[in-house]
């Protein structure tokens, strides 16, 4: 972004930043009373796509109100250690309770549940909505065959397919787990649905599958993959330190659908920032209700 300050860290640096805490910032004599970092927002940002939309639109909105802006990249581990020491003062991408319980269990006493981006971060086995006979795990049971008794997954050993070799167990289907890659898991989902075949398969939101192609998460199988809540985070300190900012957080929200949206814009080679310039640009009434704007 052209104004932003993109840093970013090997976990060798990030480390000894976090060592460092506060003791390396100083108040700047021409800035007034307030030391300069009093104004300056961190925002944790991790290597999924579906963290950059949101972010980017927060960090612009940020800076439109006054505030430097930055950045710091790391995996979520990094990112919920840098909240609760103070490096990091936002995170808009938490998958709460159950996907990161662990790291909230962890860190979680000196971290803000600030707002909840969009409700609905849903995993699990979807179908075409083409397919209308089937709209739960329980349907495929005696329907096997309309899916060649298959089911097209991702790679071994990842959480959803252990789940979902699970899930054929306890329901008793008569169902192949086909392994791949996520690009060749989508790329037989493209062929079946081209040919408009039943086709069961591993789905997640926000992806852009749910942007290709008119999809449906069956029902029944909440025990195995819970629908998440996607919260933003702050640490403890920031709503005093900086409490509009922290208002303007605290009113967040979003839909999952752009959120889609935009990460297939961006997979197609636009930039972060235009695409969030442009969601803002078309979102002026929601934007007026976060910043707090609105009567």
């Amino acid at each position: 972004m052209k104004h932003f300050k993109l840093l970013v860290f090997t976990f060798t640096i990030f480390a000894l930043i976090i060592g460092c805490g506060p003791a390396d910032t100083a108040e700047d004599p021409q800035a007034g009373d307030q030391p300069a970092q009093d104004q300056s927002i961190t925002f944790g940002m991790t290597p999924w796509t579906s963290t950059i939309p949101p972010t980017t639109i927060a960090m612009l909105l940020l800076e439109d109100m006054g505030y430097e802006v930055n950045q710091i990249e790391a995996d979520a581990g990094g990112v919920y250690t840098g909240l609760s020491r103070g490096d990091i003062d936002v995170f808009m991408d938490a998958w709460l309770p159950d996907m990161h319980a662990s790291y909230m269990e962890q860190f979680g006493d000196n971290i803000d549940s600030t707002a909840i981006s969009y409700p609905d971060g849903e995993l699990g086995w979807v179908t075409p909505t083409y397919v209308e006979e089937i709209n739960s795990i329980e349907d495929i049971k005696g329907n096997e065959d309309i899916f060649d008794g298959e089911i097209y997954g991702i790679e071994e050993g990842a959480g959803m397919t252990i789940t979902s070799r699970e899930m054929i167990e306890e329901f008793d289907l008569d169902l192949q787990y086909v392994a791949s890659s996520e690009g060749g898991m989508l790329a037989q989902v493209a062929r079946q649905i081209g040919a408009e075949r039943p086709v069961v398969f591993l789905g997640w939101r926000p992806h852009p599958m749910f942007v290709d192609y008119d999809l449906k998460v069956l029902e029944g199988q909440d025990e195995f993959f819970a629908t998440s809540e996607v919260h933003v985070l702050t640490n403890n300190d920031f709503k005093d330190r900086i409490p509009e900012a922290y208002e303007f957080l605290s009113n967040w929200s979003i839909d999952v659908g752009d959120i889609e949206q935009m990460i297939v814009e961006i997979d197609n080679g636009r930039s972060a920032e235009d695409v969030a310039r442009e969601w803002i640009d078309n979102n002026q009434e929601k934007v007026a209700e976060m910043k707090g704007e609105s009567k």
